[in-house]
């Protein structure tokens, strides 16, 4: 299925302010386009499709988001040799990361957009313009803004909350407080709850609906250990049938071909495009994923992540996911026909990719650290060795932020609550849905460790399991990480963990430009 948000004409329009910091940062949007545009309904979605786009995501998706969501949980794996990265193997993170200044950068870029956005529409509708239109637009940008102050309290905990870029931009006062971590996820609930309230039943696919909100909503309730709600809400989505599995013989397709962008499991997911410029545009998670025997002359691939000996060992025998999220020796596709310089390489491929740790290296062979790589987003060698196009290190498949399974297995866990375990037959089917699709017998009674290691492996290389280990608190958090294997094959490497990292140092830049960041969270709400 192909994607339908085009946003082209909305990058032309809104262009970056020259804010001082990173977390006031809007688009440059004055009364005169507001007075001449946003008069139809497809300038106004042209304008909300910017925050869909790449553009706004890129510093969190690439790369941070692999180091945050998975290489710190113990699914991921990076070299010592490589520096900031492997700082997330080790826990050896300080304020100065590159990464985690490009996430922090990221996140307020799209909250401030989407603040930008919101008050043009606003404004627009106070000079007579077209609620019809503009009220699902201003619903998009509340839902963005949301779910980026969601994302904000998991990663730094307590962080500046910016309702107004505009305003504080004007004013030049940065001096901006972090705010209460409780107060950051009250924040992002009211942004989701209006994006509730505006959003359409139903639309094109690959934009947002009010079901879309729910199905967040539902996901921030369960992190807060609100049951009830994160029950209620994940069954709205359920009971809509809007959303829905895909089959298991598509599972693998989901995360290896375009074709499949804004399938009916998805529910929210950045719109790349298949552009090297601007920058940020395609979608560069296989150039970082992807193994050295694969690289062509038009894909790159570099594999600076790699699956952990630990995730493997977690994968259950029998599970189709397992071929879905890694290579392993004798993992193959046919279709892939990679060619390089060399004789003996060419002819090792020339029925189809094998992934081989037996074959010499430079002749086709395939041999790291940990025996494999990471399979999810990673569409192959390019058009001319038979894969789609590619153009160096972007491809044009969407990322799925949220998608079906996870309002399942949210269902399931707040059915289950604060209990030891459950045979409930609602939490039953929910979650055995998402096993039986893996090829797995069903479970007759589940417990909080069943559900989060079936999450570990559904949502593997998509950035979710660090917060899953997080939000069971410290002592857990501890357990879990320290009895993982974060080493090489030959070279086991156990960390110890310590209840700092259980949230990102602000970044030291950031700091520097307003030192109110370094004092003490202050509440946001009288």
């Amino acid at each position: 299925m192909k994607r339908i948000i085009t946003y082209t004409l909305a990058i032309a329009l809104i262009t970056l302010g020259a804010c001082q910091k990173e977390f006031t940062e809007r688009a440059s949007l004055d009364s005169t386009t507001v007075d001449n545009y946003y008069n139809t309904a497809d300038e106004v979605r042209a304008g909300t499709s910017t925050l869909y786009s790449g553009l706004p995501w890129h510093g969190f998706l690439s790369r941070a988001m692999d180091d945050i969501g998975d290489v710190m949980a113990g699914n991921g794996f990076s070299y010592p040799s490589n520096g900031d990265y492997a700082a997330f193997v080790n826990f050896t993170l300080s304020s100065t990361n590159a990464l985690v200044a490009d996430s922090w950068k990221s996140f307020y870029k799209v909250a401030g957009w989407s603040g930008s956005l919101l008050q043009a529409f606003e404004m627009k509708k106070s000079l007579g313009g077209d609620a019809s239109f503009l009220d699902p637009a201003i619903a998009e940008c509340h839902y963005m803004r949301g779910t980026v102050y969601f994302y904000l309290a998991r990663v730094w905990g307590d962080v500046p909350i910016v309702n107004n870029p505009g305003a504080v931009a004007l004013s030049g006062d940065y001096n901006i407080p972090r705010y209460l971590k409780e107060d950051v996820f009250r924040y992002a609930l009211e942004e989701l709850k209006l994006a509730e309230a505006g959003l359409p039943a139903s639309d094109v696919p690959g934009r947002l609906t009010t079901w879309s909100a729910k199905a967040m909503m539902a996901k921030l309730y369960l992190y807060l250990q609100d049951y009830t709600n994160a029950a209620t809400k994940a069954q709205e989505v359920i009971n809509s049938g809007y959303y829905d599995l895909v089959s298991k013989d598509d599972y693998r397709s989901m995360f290896n071909s375009s074709a499949w962008n804004n399938n009916i499991e998805s529910i929210f997911a950045i719109q790349h495009q298949l552009a090297q410029n601007p920058w940020g545009t395609g979608n560069q998670l296989q150039c970082d994923r992807g193994p050295g025997n694969l690289q062509t002359d038009v894909s790159s691939m570099w594999e600076l992540f790699l699956p952990t000996l630990d995730f493997k060992a977690a994968i259950e025998p029998g599970d189709i996911r397992r071929p879905a999220t890694i290579m392993e020796h004798g993992w193959t596709m046919p279709e892939w026909k990679p060619q390089a310089g060399d004789a003996d390489y060419n002819a090792f491929m020339a029925n189809g990719y094998v992934y081989d740790t037996a074959q010499p290296a430079g002749k086709g062979g395939q041999f790291n650290g940990t025996r494999s790589n990471i399979a999810k987003y990673v569409v192959g060698p390019g058009a001319k060795y038979g894969g789609e196009e590619v153009i160096g290190m972007n491809t044009g498949q969407n990322f799925m932020v949220q998608r079906y399974a996870d309002v399942l297995l949210i269902y399931a866990e707040a059915i289950l609550g604060n209990n030891a375990s459950t045979t409930d037959a609602q939490a039953l089917n929910a979650f055995n849905r998402v096993r039986l699709r893996a090829g797995l017998q069903p479970k007759a009674s589940i417990t909080k460790d069943d559900i989060i290691q079936e999450r570990r492996i559904e949502f593997a290389f998509e950035g979710d399991y660090w917060y899953d280990i997080q939000r069971q608190g410290y002592a857990k958090a501890k357990e879990i990480i320290e009895a993982q294997n974060r080493g090489q094959v030959g070279n086991p490497v156990y960390v110890t963990f310590t209840e700092q990292y259980m949230y990102l140092p602000i970044p030291a830049g950031e700091i520097a430009q307003d030192p109110a960041l370094a004092g003490p969270p202050v509440p946001y709400y009288e």
